[in-house]
């Protein structure tokens, strides 16, 4: 099914203004710095001075974010019709919540409370005098009230659970998500594609053009966790359940995750995008940051003929996109101290993982040629194991089953030496 024209227009103004971008930057480049006094950027950006060059940049940028913003949401509009037509009988389970558990404290009595309880109080009420009679309560008061000999105060414990290290779920959020009902996910790819259109004249026999499909399968793997715990911890303390499912459910998740980006295909192990034969390789070389980043898009654009939605950058990479100066020491896309810094490079989300390797990226478009086919999310049981029924335990486990497919390589590249 082709894409919409409005998805197309926004394709190529995406593209203009990135290659836009782009040249800025090739024109700009100085050795390892870049120089915005040039008089070739200036008319380029058609900008008075190096600081008004410096402002389309960014500007330029920003933009990039929103054209690109806006395509994501055109996209989605477009799937979610083909989606709704084609699997409408079934849906995806939604993801576990983390629930923050509420602790609950004892009421503690106050002397108001006591006096209504007392003997006093009560005779009082019994024979309806005028005059409530005095009250005394005995608190055990010694020569010198003070906390190591007198009343030791009770603190009890908050509700408040501060969780450990540990790295987040990052690159899930590009792949989109198809629910599944079978044990793999099958389809036919075209191998071969030759068109032998052509003029011919009058009474010429027609060439023949050569069309290839095969089918690809793409099985639905498991990821588990599980924890045993003891009846006295599921029923002395409420929130326990509710923690330790939602800590396994992050855990297969969070597998899942490292799993799209290196899992080496081996069974049991997905095929990650970092280990699929036939993605696309661009140096970074003698080229600054952004122009190796733009070159990285082309090929994606025209070798792999598709649209980057996407990239995934090792944290201390990103970092070095973030504070790129000129040659002034200005930074390029805006005060630090002024805003958080940006998220997007010409308009493409970034993704920031240390499960990626330093000093190489992935770029792709992840929206149209990845996928994840989930067969029922993310599942958390509880049962016996050996002898923990005599033994007062029980397991929980967390598993889910899902086929990750990347239907087309090209469409990835990395860009290395950066």
């Amino acid at each position: 099914m082709s894409m919409p024209t409005a998805v197309v227009e926004k394709q190529e103004k995406l593209h203009d203004k990135q290659k836009h971008l782009a040249k800025a930057f090739e024109l700009a480049k100085d050795g390892t710095r870049l120089d915005f006094t040039r008089k070739s950027v200036l008319e380029h950006l058609h900008a008075t001075d190096e600081r008004d060059a410096q402002r389309k940049v960014k500007v330029g940028n920003d933009e990039c974010d929103v054209l690109h913003r806006d395509l994501m949401a055109e996209e989605a509009k477009h799937y979610e019709i083909r989606l709704t037509e084609r699997e409408a009988d079934l849906t995806t389970p939604g993801p576990g919540t983390m629930e923050h558990p509420n602790s609950g404290h004892g009421e503690r009595s106050s002397l108001g409370s006591l006096y209504v309880g007392s003997d006093q109080w009560k005779q009082f009420r019994k024979d309806k005098t005028r005059e409530a009679p005095p009250f005394h309560a005995e608190i055990g008061l010694k020569t010198l009230f003070q906390t190591s000999a007198g009343f030791l105060p009770e603190s009890v414990r908050s509700g408040l659970l501060v969780g450990a290290v540990t790295r987040p779920i990052q690159v899930t959020d590009l792949i989109p998500v198809f629910p599944i009902n079978q044990p793999s996910f099958v389809y036919m790819l075209e191998t071969t594609r030759t068109h032998a259109a052509v003029e011919k004249a009058e009474g010429v026999a027609a060439p023949e053009s050569t069309f290839v499909w095969t089918e690809k399968t793409s099985a639905v793997r498991k990821i588990f966790d599980s924890i045993p715990v003891t009846d006295e911890q599921l029923e002395d303390e409420d929130q326990i359940q509710s923690l330790l499912d939602s800590r396994l459910q992050f855990g297969v998740r969070q597998r899942l995750d490292l799993q799209i980006l290196v899992g080496d295909g081996t069974p049991p192990n997905l095929e990650g995008i970092l280990n699929v034969t036939g993605i696309q390789t661009q140096a970074k070389g003698t080229d600054d940051l952004i122009s190796a980043f733009m070159k990285t898009l082309t090929k994606i654009r025209f070798t792999g003929r598709a649209t980057p939605s996407g990239a995934v950058m090792h944290p201390n990479d990103w970092q070095d996109y973030v504070l790129l100066t000129n040659a002034n020491g200005d930074f390029l896309f805006g005060n630090p101290f002024q805003g958080a810094g940006p998220t997007s490079l010409l308009g493409i989300p970034v993704a920031v993982s240390d499960a990626e390797t330093e000093n190489t990226a992935l770029i792709g478009d992840f929206a149209n040629f990845s996928r994840l086919d989930d067969r029922r999310g993310v599942m958390v049981q509880i049962g016996f194991v050996g002898t923990q029924f005599t033994e007062g335990k029980m397991t929980m486990r967390a598993d889910l089953r899902t086929a990750f497919t990347v239907t087309r390589p090209a469409a990835f590249a990395t860009l290395t030496g950066i």
